[in-house]
C-alpha cells in the first residue's frame, strides 16, 4: 500500500510543481530562467511520476493493485493483452522517434540536456508532443497488459491530465523563452498532440 501512496504523493508533487514553477516563470520570462526550472521540472517528471510508477511496477507488481484496492480487474483478458500491446508498441515508437529527432536535429535531449534548436521536422511536423503522446500510450498499455483496472484509471484520471498540465501550462512557455518567435510560428501550425497527416 505504501507505493500507491508514493504515486499518489508523486502526482501531487508533479502537479503541484506544475503550477508553482509555471507561475514563477510567469513572472521571470527570460531564456536563463526557462534553462533552469526546464530541469528542476524534468526532475520533478522523473521523481513524481516515473520513479513511483516505476516502483510499483516491481512491487507490489501492477497485477497486485486491483487487489490491494479491493476493484475489479480489467473484464476481456485476452482482448486487454492485444490492445496494451498494440499501444505498447505506438507508444515506444513514437518515445523513441522522437528521442532520435531531438538528438539528432535538436542536439539535446528529452530531459535535463535540453535542445539547443527548435525540432520542426519528421515526426514533429505532424504533432508538437510526439514523445508525450508515446508516454500516454505506454502508461495506458502498462494497465491494460496487465489487466488492472487500477493502473488504467490512475493513468486516465491522474497522470494523463497532470502531464497535459504541465505541457500547456509550462513547458509550451518554457520552450518558446528558450526558442523564441519560430516556436510560436510553429505552435500555430502544427498540433498540440494527436498528428495530423502530412502531404
Amino acid at each position: 500500500m505504501a507505493v500507491i501512496v508514493l504515486q499518489i504523493g508523486g502526482w501531487a508533487a508533479f502537479v503541484g510543481g506544475t503550477l508553482l514553477i509555471g507561475s514563477w516563470l510567469r513572472q521571470h520570462r527570460d531564456k536563463a530562467t526557462a534553462e533552469r526550472s526546464s530541469r528542476v521540472m524534468q526532475g520533478l517528471f522523473f521523481a513524481g511520476l516515473v520513479l513511483p510508477a516505476g516502483l510499483g511496477l516491481f512491487y507490489p507488481g501492477y497485477l497486485q493493485y486491483d487487489a490491494l484496492l479491493s476493484v475489479p480487474p480489467l473484464p476481456l483478458r485476452a482482448l486487454t493483452l492485444v490492445l496494451g500491446g498494440i499501444l505498447l508498441f505506438a507508444g515506444l515508437y513514437l518515445m523513441a522517434v522522437s528521442l532520435g529527432a531531438q538528438r539528432r536535429l535538436g542536439h539535446g535531449a528529452n530531459a535535463f540536456r535540453l535542445t539547443t534548436r527548435l525540432v520542426v521536422a519528421d515526426i514533429y511536423r505532424r504533432t508538437r508532443n510526439p514523445m508525450s503522446l508515446g508516454y500516454y500510450l505506454f502508461c495506458i498499455s502498462a494497465g491494460l497488459l496487465a489487466g488492472s483496472t487500477t493502473v488504467v484509471v490512475f493513468a486516465l484520471i491522474a497522470v494523463i491530465p497532470a502531464h497535459l498540465l504541465y505541457l500547456s501550462y509550462f513547458e509550451e512557455l518554457e520552450v518558446g523563452l528558450r526558442q523564441g518567435p519560430a516556436y510560436f510560428e510553429y505552435k500555430e501550425n502544427v498540433p498540440f498532440l494527436i498528428p495530423r497527416r502530412v502531404t
